[in-house]
């Protein structure tokens, strides 16, 4: 039975998918509000152009079969993907690119006990020996303070069985060797109780860096430097357990919130999101994760398996877009949380205070990471061409001939500053006998963009978002005029050899650039490599010519 005829039998209403290859692995796990035109959309609908629908596409070019499970409505749709994505893990969906959001410490329940990075699975349960956790903490605090600061302060062993010797711990002043009987168990348990009051109680934390401070301007006085500067690091490695990494904002400090921002990078296929949590009018931390946009991977998504194995939901989640699922996602995170929980999302034209100052911070920061994604040739080139986007995808034409006898056309593609060769094109001229650049450009730009030569965009090959033609200006008009009969609209520009100069279609005069700027630097670069591949063509057909004489 084919695809479209399982999906024929599947019913409306809400569920669960999933997509198995020809092993009968799942490779993908979605839902849906109708799963039958869900599903439908996959082999029905013409796949737009793009690098998403690229990577949906290979999706779909693995799924061997599809099956379904059908829910009584959203939330336990969502719930049951959640659950389902966990444990099957499927190559296609959403995995964080963090482990976690936080981290925690951890004081074991033991004789003598231990204090450990506390570290959580999956399922959201803690790794390791029973004990009292604490935290979360910001991310990568925890470690610093288990392995230096508090142990060096409370003498708390880290071995995982008693020795019947001290260990190196003992000698460094890490450990005061219980093992050996060094201390006894209520002086041992006496500095594990002060410990979790500083761990638990901000005052104590305060106290303990007022003494330590004291300590610090002592030994300094007394010349003793190498232990005054341990003690300074001592209380600036504690501000991390204070969460020194804040910023403070005036709001309202009563309730909790996290804000999420997404920005899709098409060209790539991929979706950054950047959180940040906010508790009692403080920015507490913040966390960065990508994921491939393939199939229903969404921010609804993304923000389900966020909390798939954290219980810390907040009782306000804002957003940078408008989540259409919002009301099935806020019911399965309350079925989390054990709370009401409300997802707003904050755009231009909603007024949220500081909220929007916030989710503006997210998004200059999200474009920060998807220009990191890109060649860095071609944000000088943007910036340099004063261009409005990235020119990703570029395409460049150069013609190649040997008098009127042979004529050969070539195209050659570069993608984020590297060849494709999946795009290189060469076209032998079949207007011979005319020694005319300007008719050959014209004729192989034409050729290479015709509507039946397009029929690859959905096999991988997107339209450019800049084409490169070897010449001048009239090479460039030629071009240009050529696309318009094409009914195209695609951003040209010219590289005339010599002095390099740029001819583009809203400058009256070329465009010279320094030898060693890095947007010429790749434009040489794309246009010499398709002078090499015209001539490698040209130079075949001469030789299979001589042959046949």
């Amino acid at each position: 039975m084919s695809l479209e005829q399982k999906i024929v039998r599947v019913p409306d209403g809400p569920g669960v998918y999933f997509m198995k290859d020809q092993t009968g692995r799942v490779i993908y796990i979605g839902k849906a509000k109708n799963l039958k035109k869900r599903l439908k959309s996959y082999v029905v609908n013409k796949i737009d152009e793009g690098y998403h629908a690229i990577k949906t596409a290979r999706l779909l070019s693995r799924v061997a079969d599809i099956d379904f499970v059908v829910t009584l409505n959203e939330t336990e749709a969502f719930l049951l993907e959640s659950s389902l994505i966990k444990q099957y893990r499927p190559i296609f969906n959403i995995e964080l690119k963090y482990q976690q959001k936080y981290t925690y410490l951890k004081i074991t329940q033991e004789e003598f006990p231990r204090l450990l990075v506390a570290r959580r699975n999956r399922n959201g349960d803690f790794f390791g020996p029973k004990g009292k956790v604490y935290g979360p903490f910001v991310y990568g605090s925890s470690k610093i303070l288990s392995t230096g600061s508090l142990r060096r302060l409370f003498k708390v062993r880290i071995c995982k069985k008693l020795p019947k010797k001290p260990c190196l711990e003992f000698f460094i002043k890490n450990c005061d060797a219980p093992c050996i009987g060094n201390v006894t168990r209520e002086q041992y348990t006496d500095k594990v109780t002060m410990l979790h009051e500083v761990l638990t109680r901000r005052n104590n934390m305060e106290e303990l860096k007022g003494r330590l401070k004291e300590d610090m301007t002592e030994a300094s006085r007394n010349h003793k430097y190498e232990q005054a500067k341990d003690l300074r690091d001592t209380i600036q490695r504690l501000d991390n357990i204070t969460v020194k990494q804040k910023i403070e904002i005036n709001a309202n400090r009563g309730a909790d919130e996290e804000f999420f921002g997404i920005i899709k990078n098409e060209d790539m296929g991929v979706a950054h999101v950047l959180t940040l949590k906010r508790r009692k009018g403080v920015i507490m931390d913040r966390n960065h994760a990508s994921f491939d946009l393939v199939g229903d991977n969404s921010l609804a998504t993304f923000i389900s398996q966020y909390y798939s194995s954290d219980s810390m939901v907040p009782r306000y989640i804002y957003t940078n877009e408008e989540i259409r699922e919002a009301n099935a996602l806020e019911g399965y995170l309350e079925s989390i949380a054990g709370h009401k929980v409300t997802i707003l999302p904050v755009q231009k034209g909603t007024h949220y205070g500081d909220r929007n100052k916030i989710i503006d911070l997210i998004e200059t920061n999200l474009l920060l990471y998807v220009e990191q994604e890109y060649h860095p040739s071609l944000l000088n080139l943007r910036n340099k061409l004063q261009l409005n986007f990235i020119p990703y995808v570029i395409d460049c034409f150069d013609v190649s001939n040997l008098g009127t006898s042979i004529a050969v056309g070539a195209c050659v593609r570069f993608v984020n500053g590297e060849c494709s060769k999946s795009g290189y094109r060469r076209f032998r001229i079949q207007n011979k006998g005319i020694q005319n650049d300007f008719a050959m450009i014209e004729e192989i730009v034409r050729r290479r963009y015709r509507p039946e030569s397009m029929e690859n965009v959905g096999k991988g090959l997107p339209l450019p978002d800049l084409i490169l033609i070897d010449g001048g200006k009239g090479q460039l008009n030629c071009a240009v005029r050529t696309l318009r009969s094409l009914d195209l609209d695609i951003p040209c520009l010219s590289l005339a050899k010599g002095n390099e100069e740029i001819y583009t279609t809203d400058r009256k005069y070329p465009l010279i650039l320094p030898a060693n700027d890095e947007g010429l630097k790749l434009l040489r670069y794309v246009r010499d490599e398709s002078h090499r591949f015209g001539l490698k063509y040209n130079i075949k057909i001469r030789k299979s010519t001589i042959r046949n004489l």
